[in-house]
């Protein structure tokens, strides 16, 4: 399935009609004439394997039903001309050939303009056709279910079918997860494979260099569900999300230099792993051995690297976090090689269905949660707030998804019990933190949808 393209229909989901039909009335009363193509591109809640794909270490979400949906045309004007179904976000404009993303300002159309330069490189566009797009999204913003990483995705396969070129969704996967580094996101490709791989009612197991990917059947009688905290941060406008990139690559260099490796040549946890063949639980091990838990300077890191400060920020720091004085090397290497331990076990649990699986998967959910909340410190209050309310409305297991810092939990719930959690969920968070008018789009249930396609007119 990897190595086919994205599915090419001429008809709509049946239970979207009425709001196709809405976006294509917004395109027409915009641009005076009907679209030629819907591009569709799904969020993603991640399962379990939180901040390890760009580590080199496997993960384990699903698509779910929410997505981003463009309605396009070509013009012969070589302009780029994007709306919004939402009026709340502003019409953009540019020539389709000459054009800035703006990493300082990451508004909506800079993530289009992502997936436009990428596809435009990578295929080797040297005319590409203008474009009139509608855009709709029903993925919360900033909430870590990847609606800026479906928007870059549903941009490319636009750019894609519109110059009538076709790629596998493996290829298109990976030419995304680089595209979203133009905005200064240094992500490690989950999302965007995800968003081009999934298949309805199946999760992925996805690992990368190469990228592969695997059919995960969820246990009988349990229901995803998904609950906003309603505290909002886009990680291309802070530094938290590419500090802990950054840590990770220190952490996995100091490793390698430890083990006699030539630290320039690693980047990933995981390949210090492979190299040295031990078993993630003997990388703790090691963790424990050669980094202290104290914070590390800049000067301790290139006094152990035997680098200046100028050498550091060319061999492993970021350019937003050239500033960054202080390092949390040891929690996050704890964080990510026992995070990529759980992943493997649910799994296996899911392969080989023993009767306690939902519980055991469960109880992986909530570990996760705690090394997110304490190791890598990528969650808020009330995020934390909101899992133990999740937990103690029944949910077998609760946990941060996403980037954190704000966003979404994942809870797993038994399907029994879903009516009763839902409303003690309401009742505990919702309606005792003032935000009782935003349950509607803040809490509800999920199943896996399909991936990334086209629909014809």
């Amino acid at each position: 399935m990897a190595d086919l393209p994205p599915t090419v229909e001429a008809v709509f989901p049946l239970k979207e009609i009425d709001r196709y039909g809405n976006i294509k009335k917004q395109f027409e009363n915009k641009f005076g004439h009907s679209p030629q193509f819907f591009a569709r591109a799904p969020g993603r809640v991640n399962l379990i394997g939180e901040h390890i794909d760009y580590c080199g270490y496997g993960v384990l979400p699903m698509a779910i039903e929410q997505d981003i949906i463009i309605a396009a045309s070509t013009n012969d004007k070589k302009m780029l001309y994007l709306s919004n179904t939402d009026s709340s976000y502003k019409d953009f404009q540019c020539d389709i050939q000459n054009f800035d993303i703006n990493k300082t300002d990451p508004q909506w159309f800079n993530y289009f303009l992502c997936g436009l330069q990428g596809m435009t490189e990578h295929l080797g566009l040297t005319n590409p056709r203008g474009l009139n797009c509608m855009m709709d999204g029903t993925v919360p913003k900033s909430a870590g279910l990847s609606s800026s990483s479906a928007l870059v995705c549903c941009s490319a396969l636009t750019v894609m079918h519109a110059n009538g070129l076709s790629c596998s969704r493996r290829d298109l996967a990976d030419l995304c997860a680089s595209c979203e580094r133009y905005i200064g996101t240094q992500g490690g490709g989950m999302d965007q494979a995800i968003s081009f791989m999934a298949e309805a009612g199946s999760a992925k197991k996805i690992d990368f260099n190469p990228l592969r990917e695997q059919n995960v059947t969820l246990p009988d009688g349990v229901t995803f569900v998904i609950s906003n905290c309603c505290v909002e941060l886009n990680k291309a406008a802070t530094s938290h999300f590419n500090t802990r990139v950054v840590e990770c690559r220190i952490a996995s260099q100091i490793l390698a230099k430890s083990q006699s490796l030539n630290w320039r040549d690693y980047k990933r946890f995981g390949e210090v792993q492979e190299k040295l063949g031990l078993t993630l639980e003997d990388a703790v091990g090691l963790v424990k051995q050669v980094l202290h838990p104290e914070p590390y300077s800049k000067s301790e890191v290139c006094q152990i690297l035997d680098v200046s400060p100028e050498e550091l920020a060319q061999t492993s720091l970021s350019s937003n976090t050239l500033s960054v004085e202080s390092f949390k090397l040891y929690d996050r290497a704890t964080h990510v090689f026992s995070e990529a331990d759980r992943v493997q076990k649910f799994k296996e649990i899911c392969d080989t269905r023993p009767v306690e699986a939902a519980e055991k998967l469960g109880q992986l959910m909530n570990y996760s949660h705690a090394s997110c909340r304490d190791l890598y410190e990528c969650s808020c209050p009330e995020l934390d707030k909101l899992v133990d309310v999740c937990v103690n409305s029944g949910a077998l297991g609760s946990r941060l998804t996403g980037a954190g810092w704000g966003g979404c939990a994942v809870s797993m719930v038994p399907t029994n019990q879903l009516d009763s959690f839902l409303e003690r969920v309401t009742t505990d968070y919702y309606q005792k933190t003032s935000r009782g008018n935003k349950v509607k789009e803040a809490l509800f249930a999920t199943q896996p949808g399909s991936g990334a396609a086209i629909y014809t007119v």
